[in-house]
């Protein structure tokens, strides 16, 4: 490959995936979508950075992923990625990666390589996926501790679906064969998840109950038009020691006034807003710290469904966090195959190993 002198640059912003209900006519490979943290990891000389989406650096709280980067045997390179904590079958956990960072647990981290946008001086984001794919992968072949190649495969979509879902994976990422790495949400790529779940900004906390300490139930929303609109509370997924964390963090930015523009009310659906008396006793904070909920649905109100908090997500800022609708009409999946997965070429692709070094 023909090398260049050209400086690595601070940051490349990451190609986002639109989320869709159902795959789009044409021709699509697809990856895994994991569950965890976005990552850019960035080689060049004696410099290494692993930076998120919102140019926090990863490297100085995931150490081994920053150490496998510094290991590749190349003159530069930018991949992105994704961190992930692995459960004991090796399945990407956000909950288990919320741990982590509290100190709490201490599960496999690896990172799992994607896409490639530059090689050894060589820009490679004009490049078709597979050419990037095709490159990654070679780099990868042997590749340093900690650090995974995230197959693309071209099964069928149902199959797909129904592997990912026997493995409790969150769902797919789809992307157009043939298309270039552009730093936006260009629909080139797209998203189908299994369940329902999503970022959300904390703007405050009820008061616990007397069986519970700390926190009751968060009140989160969502960035509308640069104003924050409340979408329900998420009282269950915690730990005590959690409850305690998350008390001290909220505490630092408590705030007066409520920062959702749409309270007081009541709503109709089964998860309703608050009352004038309700609020009295809420402690407001100030929107800027984020977190993954999972949840059954949207109700006619605006309000999440069954929520569930699965952790914080530093590497999103919260003026970025809003509703995500699919972007495609709903088509239910044809009938799922059920020709033995093994049978097929993406039993070798999508295999996940049960157990890891943890040394």
């Amino acid at each position: 490959m023909k090398l260049s002198s050209a400086p690595l640059p601070d940051f490349v912003e990451p190609m986002k995936a639109q989320l869709v209900d159902s795959m789009r006519p044409g021709d699509w490979i697809y990856e895994i979508k994991f569950d965890g943290y976005r990552a850019l990891a960035l080689r060049g000389g004696s410099e290494t950075r692993v930076l998120s989406r919102n140019q926090k650096d990863l490297g100085k709280k995931f150490t081994n992923i920053r150490d496998s980067i510094a290991a590749l045997d190349v003159q530069d390179a930018i991949i992105d990625g994704e961190i992930v904590a692995l459960d004991d079958k090796g399945r990407p956990s956000f909950q288990l990666l919320q741990g982590f960072d509290m100190g709490l647990v201490r599960p496999p981290i690896v990172f799992y390589a994607f896409d490639l946008l530059r090689l050894n001086g060589q820009d490679l984001r004009s490049w078709p996926i597979e050419e990037r794919k095709a490159e990654l992968a070679a780099l990868l072949k042997r590749p340093p501790a900690d650090i995974r190649y995230s197959a693309s495969f071209t099964q069928n979509i149902d199959e797909l679906l129904s592997r990912v879902r026997e493995l409790s994976l969150e769902g797919l990422i789809g992307k157009r064969a043939g298309s270039k790495y552009d730093s936006k949400r260009s629909g080139a790529w797209i998203k189908i998840k299994l369940y329902q779940q999503g970022s959300f900004v904390i703007g405050g906390y009820t008061q616990p109950a007397v069986e519970r300490k700390y926190v009751g139930a968060l009140l989160v929303g969502v960035n509308e038009n640069g104003k924050f609109k409340f979408a329900g509370r998420v009282g269950t997924g915690f730990s005590e020691k959690l409850l305690k964390a998350l008390s001290l963090e909220l505490n630092k930015i408590a705030v007066n006034s409520c920062p959702f523009f749409n309270l007081p009310a009541i709503g109709r659906g089964l998860d309703p807003g608050l009352t004038v008396a309700e609020m009295k006793r809420c402690i407001w904070v100030k929107p800027s710290m984020v977190c993954e909920v999972k949840f059954t649905e949207w109700t006619r109100d605006d309000r999440l469904r069954q929520p569930v908090f699965l952790g914080i997500r530093e590497d999103k800022n919260a003026n970025e966090v809003v509703r995500e609708k699919a972007s495609y009409p709903l088509r239910l999946c044809t009938a799922i195959s059920q020709r033995t997965w093994a049978e097929s070429n993406a039993s070798r692709l999508l295999s996940i190993r049960s157990s890891y070094p943890t040394g």
